[in-house]
């Protein structure tokens, strides 16, 4: 099996900045994407950041410019920095990962993206 554990959110005040990572656990031969995803009060879960397994990101508009997303593969492990944070940034994150996974006949794709619990950013003005 594979887990993936966010950790760092908490409460910040506005303008603030909050580090948060994930470390994902397990059966894992490889990791491609990983990924921050959000849900915020009274809106369906979106995308925040996402990094490949080359490095390369992208960002989803309203965070370009605030936010910086990273990983270190060798720790199975991504990040996202965020600063200047604003109310509208509250919400749980979520992370995100695609990857290949050791089966009894070698490395599989594992189908289906795995996700953490979340961990809780509030954001107070």
């Amino acid at each position: 099996q594979v887990q993936l554990v966010e950790s760092g959110g908490g409460l910040v005040q506005v303008g603030g900045s909050l580090s948060l990572s994930c470390v994902a656990s397990g059966s894992i031969f490889s990791i491609n994407h990983m990924g921050w995803y959000r849900q915020r009060p009274g809106k369906q879960r979106d995308l925040v950041a996402l990094i490949t397994s080359a490095g390369n990101s992208d960002y989803a508009p309203s965070v370009k410019g605030r936010f910086t997303i990273s990983r270190d593969n060798a720790k199975n492990t991504v990040y996202l920095q965020m600063t200047d944070l604003e109310p509208e940034d509250t919400g749980v994150y979520y992370c995100n990962a695609d990857l290949f996974e050791w089966r009894p006949s070698g490395p599989v794709d594992s189908g289906v993206d795995y996700w953490g619990n979340g961990t809780l950013v509030t954001v107070s003005s």
